[in-house]
């Protein structure tokens, strides 16, 4: 088993055309945010995967073997529900609402400008129809928002700066 215990988030510093001779390893979100798995990659390898704890894959991350090798890492297709505005008498404000309550419950949601995505949940569904939102299921790859203190890093995410300042985190309940 071939050991891999690097990441390079977002194949940063590699050249495009490393990148196109690289293996490919597709996986699903569930697969992603775990720091230790074993998988198999496009040629054939099984690859044990040794990661710091917290950190998550996201598509387009490149991993480096014991040996020197590139894997890039794709989000692999997985049932979700697609969530966007009702077009007859929806508002973009509707998805922001939609955003605010699901992050509450602390669901992964992936961000787009015109729609979210989640992972399936009936209860979730039927709330969200309930406030007029059009729920689609759909076969996508998932790359849901980061955390906001620095959990992982997210997809094209990075401004520039550091964060050497506390943060508070309070959000008005408890987590019993």
């Amino acid at each position: 088993m071939l050991q891999v215990s690097k990441l390079l988030p977002q194949g940063q510093g590699l050249a495009p055309v490393l990148l196109k001779r690289a293996a490919e390893l597709v996986l699903d979100w569930d697969a992603r945010q775990k720091s230790r798995i074993q998988a198999t990659d496009s040629l054939g390898r099984e690859l044990g995967i040794f990661l710091p704890r917290g950190t998550q894959l996201r598509g387009g991350d490149v991993l480096v073997a014991e040996d020197g090798s590139l894997i890039r890492v794709l989000a692999a297709p997985q049932a979700l529900l697609r969530i966007s505005a009702c077009s007859s008498h929806g508002s973009p404000f509707d998805l922001t609402r939609a955003a605010y309550h699901l992050g509450n419950r602390h669901v992964p949601i992936e961000l787009r400008p015109d729609y979210l995505q989640i992972e399936p949940d009936h209860v979730l569904a039927a709330m969200l129809r309930a406030q007029h939102l059009t729920v689609t299921e759909v076969d996508a790859p998932f790359e849901p928002q980061g955390g906001a203190y620095g959990a992982g890093h997210g997809a094209g995410h990075g401004h520039g700066h550091d964060h050497d300042h506390a943060h508070a985190h309070d959000h008005g309940h408890s987590h019993t």
